[in-house]
């Protein structure tokens, strides 16, 4: 685990601040549902990704398939990797 040297105090609300620098290094803008994990004395946060989430749309749907790796695609993301691929190869 990294280190960022940055220290924040927990609020009376429970809160802290994630500094600016981080959010935007890591894309996490106003909204964006992050996922916690507990192991040993650590709390991780993560974005979370809903399962079968298109990695190209975003999409969420019981049409989008998993491939390799647990890539998942949906019908329109995997219209436009072909569509880019195609461009690629020719």
């Amino acid at each position: 685990m990294k280190s960022t040297g940055v220290v924040r105090k927990v609020d009376e609300l429970g809160r802290i601040v994630i500094p600016k620098e981080l959010r935007r290094t890591l894309q996490v803008e106003e909204k964006t549902p992050l996922e916690i994990f507990v192991e040993d004395e650590k709390i991780i946060l993560k974005k979370y990704k809903a399962s079968k989430e298109c990695a190209i749309t975003g999409e969420i749907s019981d049409d989008n398939r998993e491939f390799a790796n647990g890539l998942v695609l949906s019908p329109r993301g995997i219209e436009l990797l072909k569509q880019d691929l195609e461009k690629v190869v020719n």
